[in-house]
């Protein structure tokens, strides 16, 4: 093994362009016969059949469906996963751009053509795609001579192959695995982000003590968990308006220190409104009537809410009702077009009723300004809005 990687090294430095992996194998092979490696317990790949796998036909059974749908379902998830997850790191590499759709159809089509010539489920292999792409290969047609060179290398040489040592095939392997670590990226994600950079860890500790379809599966199953923790923990940031311009803008209060209205609250909400997070939203406005219960209009910037489900609609249905049997009115503006279709096909914008549902937040604040309690509005002197000038006291 030892040899097949240094004389793989000094091809790929001296001659780059020539087959050096290849060679390297042959050569690993004619030390292993010098050294007679076959008495010193040295194990070789044996020799390949020397004809092509029969074809056959799936067997499709009521009994087989229901024996096989549960494996093949985890078989195809860690599949395309895998499948997936090579084809970036490669295309990370290669800078190309990966459509993880064609991916997908191509595993499934290749799965169903393979089951009639006896082939085993099939997915992408990190060595064979690493080897695939040190010797230069760039485009999928790479993939079809690779075939075509296998079939005549069973037909034809397939016996040379009992000379093939194990330990040499594991040399390149080695030397493949080497050229496909990115350092520079690790380091990025280590010093950018400490969730990925755990996902990071824990993924390269299962490939040393997992299996690596596993490992992969163990990568894949924390990133989505980490996507999830952070869709369903949407921004909402409290807003102002802001003195100091002239059309007094709804400016973020945590960036600039600026007065509220007493009697009405703004907040808006970045991030999709779905199952998953409608705990958290319903949390951060009950936090608003528990600290802040003098304001009892609240309005809802809905701007930045790219979805809603149906859960989300019954929640801001349930939590309009909350509040008007508090004495309380919540309010939507600003909202999105697909937002407000679901909304409408959902009853919510009854349920919140239409006329709390503005287009902007300049209609809004004109219309629920005159709402407001006016005794109140006549002592207060913050004035924070335009339209205060035409409320009591003003």
């Amino acid at each position: 093994g030892l040899s097949t990687l240094i004389i793989a090294v000094v091809f790929k430095l001296l001659k780059p362009k020539w087959p050096g992996m290849f060679l390297a194998m042959i050569g690993g092979s004619v030390v292993a016969l010098l050294m007679k490696g076959n008495e010193h317990g040295v194990r070789l790949v044996g020799s390949l059949p020397g004809h092509l796998p029969p074809l056959s036909y799936p067997y499709i059974t009521t009994a087989s469906l229901r024996e096989l749908a549960p494996p093949a379902l985890a078989a195809a998830m860690l599949g395309l996963a895998e499948a997936v997850s090579i084809a970036r790191s490669i295309a990370t590499k290669s800078e190309q751009r990966i459509d993880s759709n064609q991916e997908f159809i191509g595993q499934g089509l290749s799965n169903v053509i393979g089951s009639f010539f006896s082939s085993y489920a099939s997915s992408g292999s990190f060595t064979r795609t690493g080897v695939n792409y040190e010797a230069g290969a760039r485009t999928p047609l790479a993939a079809v001579f690779a075939a075509i060179t296998l079939t005549g290398i069973l037909l034809l040489i397939a016996p040379l192959t009992a000379y093939l040592p194990i330990a040499s095939m594991a040399g390149i392997l080695l030397l493949v695995a080497y050229n496909l670590i990115d350092t520079h990226h690790i380091a990025s994600i280590i010093r950018t982000s400490k969730p990925e950079a755990g996902i990071l860890i824990a993924t390269f500790l299962a490939t040393l003590f997992v299996e690596l379809e596993f490992a992969i599966y163990v990568g894949v199953l924390l990133s989505l968990l980490l996507y999830l923790n952070r869709t369903s923990h949407p921004t909402v940031v409290t807003l102002a308006p802001d003195p100091d311009n002239r059309k007094k803008s709804l400016v973020n209060v945590q960036k600039k220190r600026l007065s509220e209205c007493p009697q009405l609250k703004i907040i808006r909400i970045d991030g999709s409104i779905f199952f998953g997070a409608v705990n958290y939203v319903a949390e951060q406005l009950d936090q608003i009537t528990k600290y802040h219960p003098e304001q009892a209009h609240i309005l809802i910037v809905g701007g930045g809410i790219n979805f809603i489900d149906v859960a989300g609609c019954q929640m801001l249905s349930q939590e309009a009702h909350r509040l008007r049997v508090n004495g309380r009115q919540i309010y939507l503006c600003s909202l999105k077009g697909k937002v407000v279709e679901v909304m409408k096909r959902g009853g919510c914008n009854k349920s919140i009723g239409e006329e709390n549902v503005f287009h902007s937040k300049i209609d809004a604040i004109k219309s629920i300004v005159p709402r407001l309690d006016p005794e109140r509005c006549r002592r207060c002197r913050v004035r924070v809005f335009n339209e205060c000038a035409q409320m009591p006291g003003g």
